[in-house]
């Protein structure tokens, strides 16, 4: 897969892990790993990036006597992940057309 185009997907999982309440690191790890395979090494680049783009937001708080930071969605993320979902509608149609293509001419 393409590196930009699975840049892109894990950022948008990332955000919609964070939709139904704010979280932190580890657990952002859990609640996506059913879907795809992300490691600490990843992730965090991930949510500095989403955070310097204004996706998402910040916060600490103690957490068995240490501080744990955590990761909160903005609105720009929320539309974020909308454009995701759009765009997302026209790399279908493209898949479609390129997969009938190859499949007629595999037939």
């Amino acid at each position: 897969m393409d590196i930009q185009l699975k840049r892109g997907i894990l950022e948008v999982c990332v955000l919609s892990a964070l939709l139904s309440a704010d979280s932190y690191g580890y657990q952002i790890i859990k609640d996506v790993s059913p879907y795809l395979t992300i490691s600490e090494s990843t992730l965090y680049p991930i949510l500095r990036r989403l955070e310097s783009a204004g996706c998402l937001t910040t916060y600490s708080m103690e957490h068995s006597s240490r501080l744990r930071k955590y990761y909160s969605i903005t609105p720009q993320g929320v539309a974020r992940i909308q454009e995701f979902l759009t765009e997302w509608k026209s790399v279908m149609e493209l898949y479609s057309y390129i997969k009938g293509e190859y499949d007629r001419e595999q037939a």
